[in-house]
C-alpha cells in the first residue's frame, strides 16, 4: 500500500508541475480508444521501446498484456527487454542514480499517470498526455536540447523525436504593446521524422490509449458490467411496480 501511495503522489507531482506550466495552451482531445486491441498493442510496443527505458510501470505486470490480445509467447519475444520473466512488473532499465544526475530527479512511475486529475476548462489526463507528446521542440538553452509547450522547462528529452522529426512552433502576436498575447498558429518542420505528421499523431494516440488502459485495466469491463446492472435494475423496477400495484389492488 505504501508503494502505491508513493507512486500515486509521484504521478500527481508530475501532473501538478505540468498543470502549473501549461500557460493556457489548449489541449487536444485524445482518441480514447481503450477497447481498440490493435491500438493498445501498438501503444504497448511504443511504451516498452521508448518509455520503459527511463519510466517504470511498477504496478503493471507484463503478463497482463494478454488482456489486450497478446499471447505469452508474443510478450516474451517482443516486449521483455528489462526482465526475463513474463510475470515480472514493468521496471525501467535506467539506474536511479544516473537518472538523478542526468535529469535532476528520478522519472516518475507511469502506471497511473493517465488517471491524474483534469484541469478546469482543459480536459482529461489523457488529453494532456496526447498534447504533451506532440508539442516538443528543439531548445539549445536546455540541457537536453528540448523544451515543451505543454510543460515548459521540462527536464525530459523528446523520446520520440526520431519518429516525429524536429519542428518549431509558430506563434501569432496579438494585443497592445506590453499586453501581447502569443497564440500558437502551427508548426514548422525543420527535419523530417520516420513518420508523417498524421502517422505520428496516430502513434501517440495509440500510446496514450495504452497509458489509459494501463492506469485502470478493468475500467471497460466495469463499464460494460454497469450497463447490464442498470438494465437489470430497470426491469426489476418495472416488475416491482407491477407487483406492488397488483397487491394493493387486492387490498382495496
Amino acid at each position: 500500500m505504501k508503494k502505491v501511495l508513493i507512486t500515486l503522489f509521484a504521478a500527481l507531482g508530475f501532473w501538478a508541475g505540468a498543470q502549473a506550466a501549461t500557460g493556457g495552451i489548449p489541449w487536444d482531445k485524445a482518441p480514447g480508444k481503450t477497447t481498440d486491441m490493435a491500438s493498445l498493442q501498438n501503444g504497448a510496443k511504443l511504451f516498452v521501446n521508448y518509455c520503459l527505458n527511463c519510466h517504470s510501470a511498477a504496478f503493471m505486470r507484463f503478463n497482463r498484456l494478454q488482456d489486450i490480445g497478446l499471447t505469452e509467447q508474443q510478450i516474451k519475444d517482443n516486449l521483455l527487454f528489462t526482465t526475463e520473466k513474463v510475470g515480472e512488473t514493468m521496471k525501467s532499465a535506467i539506474d536511479p542514480k544516473q537518472a538523478k544526475d542526468w535529469f535532476g530527479g528520478n522519472p516518475p512511475d507511469l502506471t497511473v499517470i493517465a488517471r491524474s486529475r483534469s484541469a478546469i476548462g482543459q480536459g482529461t489526463g489523457a488529453d494532456y498526455l496526447y498534447t504533451y507528446m506532440r508539442t516538443f521542440y528543439p531548445d539549445d538553452t536546455k540541457a537536453t536540447g528540448w523544451n515543451n509547450l505543454a510543460f515548459p522547462n521540462i527536464a525530459m528529452p523528446h523520446a520520440l523525436w526520431e519518429l516525429q522529426g524536429k519542428r518549431v512552433p509558430i506563434f501569432e502576436t496579438k494585443g497592445a504593446p506590453g499586453h501581447e498575447e502569443h497564440i500558437l498558429k502551427g508548426w514548422e518542420q525543420l527535419t523530417p521524422g520516420t513518420m508523417s505528421p498524421g502517422q505520428y499523431d496516430q502513434a501517440v494516440g495509440d500510446l496514450v490509449n495504452y497509458l489509459q488502459w494501463m492506469a485502470e485495466p478493468a475500467q471497460d469491463s466495469r463499464v460494460r458490467l454497469g450497463i447490464w446492472v442498470l438494465l437489470f435494475l430497470c426491469v426489476l423496477t418495472f416488475f416491482t411496480y407491477r407487483l406492488n400495484a397488483s397487491f394493493w389492488k387486492e387490498v382495496k
